[in-house]
């Protein structure tokens, strides 16, 4: 099984090169593995820095919390173009996303393996603005929705939302690659009126750059997996 964390932070937009040049390096000059960490992911979205930490044991259990040994080398260097994002940071753990829903397909099982996609699995993220106070609301709306046939209809095999203050993430695992014939899916009545009762509570982040679900979807710009 992979325990994944969600840490969110505010970025310089363009600097994504620089940052994956500085974990590129300690990924290479370290052992992350040796700390738990199996994979990252680095993604980006307007002036979001999104960190998807993996990992092969519960860090709630297993105590191993940071991602790296030379994890303050790494903050001093990304320090120009990372800030944190909640209004009341205080320590690195405040810019942990809380994980409030998640959904496995039925006799799918978790995501295992070492490639850049587990288990043939494709993972996007998706991210939006949450009204604070929503998750109960948005957990609900989702448990009704997992329950019938969309999920199947868009190939998802797993689902997880969080959020962190008004940023809304949603870790959608699907068994085929996000391709055009989403366009399709999104038209279907299903998936439309998932949307209109998600609108309460979720929004776009950016509203001036919005035109359709497509422009939700963070850019992966940085992943590393533990080789064997």
């Amino acid at each position: 099984m992979v325990f994944r964390n969600v840490i969110v932070c505010r970025m310089v937009p363009g600097s994504e090169d620089k940052i994956a040049k500085t974990f590129g390096h300690y990924d290479k000059a370290t052992r992350p593995q040796d700390f738990g960490v199996i994979g990252r992911i680095l993604l980006s979205h307007h002036d979001l820095y999104i960190h998807i930490v993996e990992r092969n044991e519960d860090p709630a259990v297993s105590g191993q919390t940071r991602g790296l040994p030379a994890f303050k080398e790494i903050a001093e260097a990304i320090g120009p173009y990372v800030t944190p994002y909640p209004r009341n940071w205080q320590n690195p753990s405040h810019s942990v996303a809380k994980e409030f829903y998640r959904w496995t397909a039925e006799g799918t099982g978790p995501a295992e393996g070492t490639g850049p996609d587990p288990a043939g699995r494709h993972l996007t993220v998706i991210v939006g603005r949450i009204k604070p106070g929503a998750e109960d609301n948005v957990a609900r709306i989702f448990t009704e929705s997992d329950a019938g046939t969309l999920p199947v209809e868009m190939s998802v095999t797993a689902r997880w939302l969080y959020s962190i203050d008004d940023v809304y993430v949603h870790l959608l695992e699907r068994s085929v690659a996000h391709t055009a014939d989403d366009a399709r899916i999104h038209d279907k009545p299903k998936f439309g009126k998932i949307m209109e009762e998600l609108s309460p509570y979720i929004s776009p982040y950016n509203q001036d750059a919005w035109r359709g679900p497509v422009d939700a979807v963070a850019k992966e710009y940085y992943r590393w997996r533990a080789e064997g």
